[in-house]
């Protein structure tokens, strides 16, 4: 709100909108190893990125033979939830998978 005095001495209030830009975005990417099952691999997708089945195993194959592929794009905390969520879970079973986030390229 703005306050507004005109030359007579009154006030009055001026509702303003607000505009917000929205968020940067993160995509959260999975890197592919020699090690990690790919089962483990399509179980992540689905537990952490609610990918179903198919979804899962098309990533799962992406990550496999082209090095990496991105599993979501959220904006900054949410990635990083997902990213620590990952390294937790292969760290729990002894797995190498690593996943990182990276800004949204300008399109």
């Amino acid at each position: 709100m703005a306050i507004q005095i005109d030359k007579h001495g009154e006030t009055t209030l001026e509702r303003q909108s607000a505009r917000l830009a929205p968020p940067p975005m993160y995509q959260v990417i999975l890197l592919n190893d020699d090690y990690t099952p790919m089962e483990f691999v399509v179980g992540v997708l689905e537990r952490v990125f609610g990918k179903t089945p198919e979804e899962a195993e098309k990533l799962m194959l992406k990550v496999h033979y082209e090095g990496r592929a991105v599993c979501g794009v959220y904006p900054r905390d949410i990635a990083a939830t997902r990213v620590e969520i990952v390294r937790q879970l292969a760290q729990s079973r002894q797995h190498p998978l690593q996943c990182v986030m990276e800004p949204v390229p300008d399109a």
